[in-house]
């Protein structure tokens, strides 16, 4: 989607070449982002699951890939989820078969949430050829285009995490 310069896109202005081919990036990103997230709803709806079950499952599934034990509260930590609400989340991942909750090994108190086996395999089914695709198209980028874009999209991190932290400063 090339806009012509002078005309504006969004938010933006063209008034130069250059600014242009930002907002024309700036543009992609924006449809890059919509396009991932109707396929996150079509990824939750085939699982029958929302977007923090979702999360919480992708998280656990790193984990244990990772040898980590996760407790319910580093989960709700890492999800920006409540206790109570964390509860109701873990009670209906058990309830539908997607992960365990287990005792601790050195603490009685304590719980580890664990995906089921079949997890694994069901996120790999459901998500699987997207992935290739994905992995397909960044495969093709020669080592200084995947540098460049990967610091791109780590300054655009950067630049809308500190609206946050400005905004925090702020109050």
């Amino acid at each position: 989607m090339q806009e012509k310069a002078g005309a504006g896109g969004y938010w933006y202005t063209q008034d130069t070449e250059q600014q242009a081919g930002a907002v024309g990036v700036l543009n992609a990103l924006r449809e890059y982002r919509a396009s991932e997230a109707a396929m996150r709803r079509r990824t939750r709806s085939s699982m029958g699951m929302g977007e923090t079950d979702l999360l919480a499952l992708r998280y656990l599934l790193q984990a244990e890939a990772q040898g980590r034990a996760v407790g319910p509260k580093e989960l709700g930590s890492q999800l920006g989820v409540t206790s109570a609400s964390m509860t109701t989340l873990i009670d209906r991942l058990v309830k539908t078969g997607h992960i365990r909750r287990e005792p601790h090994p050195t603490d009685r108190r304590a719980l580890i949430l664990r995906p089921t086996p079949g997890s694994d395999e069901e996120v790999r089914r459901t998500l699987g050829l997207m992935h290739q695709r994905m992995i397909a198209v960044a495969s093709s980028l020669s080592a200084k285009e995947a540098e460049i874009i990967a610091r791109f999209l780590t300054s655009m991190r950067d630049a809308v995490d500190a609206i946050d932290s400005e905004n925090d400063e702020g109050r």
